[in-house]
């Protein structure tokens, strides 16, 4: 008889609360409009499981499978809300003041990181005017793993709508861009920022990718540990994004690349493959973006070859493009506080390439080719309307010929071309722009948006 409470109340646990939903499904969430998305969690084996919400015509069902978990797959209507979506298993579960409109993932290190707490210019007013309840936020807790985990923690509980309160303590510049998408396309925003301070992009690869290069495997070990993060590749993504690769967003943005400029050779080709796995897992291919790190003073010649190496892979990826800081951003800080003009420009960038909106011009000059011809380099460019040199005229050209001996070229603008000669330089055969660590961009264009750093050897296009 002493034994009959437990026995019923074990029965009881058993009867109820099967189904269970991973984190990045709760309250104050935000959906993807007009798309077909996935609902998934745990349940018992051949647990019978049901579907509502507000937004849908009709109820879906599934069995979950022998491995005790369910998929729920359906198309969503256009942006509206807060909704109510009801899953029933044995136990019933509602999430409350859902929205449908657009989901962006925000990732990288810790400027992308970096929150209005930390100490951002204008945070104390920013913070006191970020009361939105069409924006909502899902700050991913820090972890990492071995092996793909099943779930990823929100390190506040859950979504949650934009306040003064909840916004201070997430990513700046995801807030920003959320809160310049929402107000030019009139819908709901929701950002997920899986970021973490000081990790190296190799943590956010999956294993998969090292395994077919293996030159990636050599190269990050040049890095060395580090007391910030753990030195385990891939760990960062299995843990803080694979756990939501089913959860449809409209595209990712990046900004990640001081940690790498310890080994700085093969980030190119590593942040490719890292773009292509992404897109692999989610089976289709997002807009990414990138946000080129900032001019520091400690990285010698580095950070320009990051900064280069950003700038190729955004010219080169697919569906993807390319953000500047280094106009905003203060050589001797490694963690530039002016943190709303990226957000900006980040939207700015999405608006135009992936909602197709007429801004005008929101790109920064782009490097199209180099020629080199008649003892002159001719660099062409695009997003090139209106350029002009910030101080009258340029020092950060330098050219050289096949001793690779660099001097400062006298730059000139020519019909939105760049001409660059030396005195000395008769056969000019390298060129490059802007080529430290600490080099402050002095070429802009009409919209006042700076020319990113630039390298090239030969003719190119």
């Amino acid at each position: 008889m002493k034994l009959l409470p437990l026995i019923t109340l074990m029965i009881s646990a058993m009867a109820t609360a099967n189904v269970h939903l991973p984190s990045i499904f709760s309250d104050n969430m935000v959906l993807q409009r007009n798309s077909e998305v996935t609902v998934w969690g745990s349940a018992d084996p051949k647990e019978k499981i049901t579907l509502k919400a507000d937004f849908l015509d009709k109820e879906y069902k599934t069995v979950a499978g022998n491995d005790a978990t369910f998929r729920i797959t359906f198309k969503t209507p256009k942006e509206g809300g807060p909704y109510k979506i009801r899953i029933k298993g044995y136990n019933d579960i509602v999430l409350s003041n859902v929205m449908l409109g657009e989901v962006w993932l925000m990732s990288g290190q810790s400027n992308m990181e970096m929150s209005a707490a930390w100490g951002i210019d204008n945070g104390d007013v920013e913070i006191s005017k970020a009361t939105h309840p069409e924006i909502r936020l899902f700050m991913v807790s820090k972890a990492a793993s071995e092996g793909v985990q099943r779930d990823a923690y929100d390190q506040y509980g859950g979504w949650k709508s934009s306040t003064p309160e909840t916004m201070k303590s997430f990513s700046a510049i995801g807030y920003f861009f959320a809160q310049r998408l929402q107000e030019e396309l009139k819908v709901p925003v929701g950002v997920i920022c899986a970021a973490w301070g000081g990790s190296a992009a190799e943590l956010w690869t999956p294993q998969e990718v090292f395994k077919a290069r293996p030159e990636f495997t050599e190269n990050y070990k040049k890095l060395g540990s580090s007391e910030y993060y753990p030195s385990l590749a891939g760990g960062a993504y299995n843990a803080m994004i694979a756990p939501f690769n089913d959860f449809k967003i409209a595209g990712a943005a990046w900004y990640q690349g001081e940690t790498n400029t310890g080994n700085p050779d093969l980030y190119a080709p590593l942040l490719t493959d890292m773009i292509a796995s992404w897109r692999k897992a989610r089976g289709y291919e997002f807009p990414f973006y990138i946000i080129q790190i900032a001019p520091y003073g400690s990285w010698q010649d580095s950070g320009a070859k990051i900064r280069n190496a950003q700038r190729y892979v955004a010219l080169n990826v697919p569906n993807s493009g390319l953000v500047l800081t280094a106009d905003v951003s203060e050589a001797d800080n490694l963690h530039p506080k002016n943190k709303k003009p990226v957000g900006i420009r980040l939207a700015n960038l999405a608006l135009t390439d992936s909602y197709h909106k007429n801004l005008g011009l929101v790109k920064s000059p782009v490097w199209k080719s180099s020629e080199f011809r008649d003892g002159k380099v001719i660099l062409n460019l695009e997003n090139a309307e209106g350029l002009y040199f910030k101080n009258g005229i340029s020092k950060q050209f330098e050219i050289a010929a096949a001793d690779g001996k660099f001097v400062v070229a006298q730059a000139f603008i020519k019909n939105n071309q760049i001409v660059l000669q030396a005195k000395n330089i008769r056969n000019p055969v390298y060129v490059r722009y802007a080529w430290s660590s600490v080099a402050m961009p002095d070429l802009f264009n009409k919209a006042h948006l700076p020319a990113s750093t630039y390298y090239s050897s030969g003719n190119t296009k």
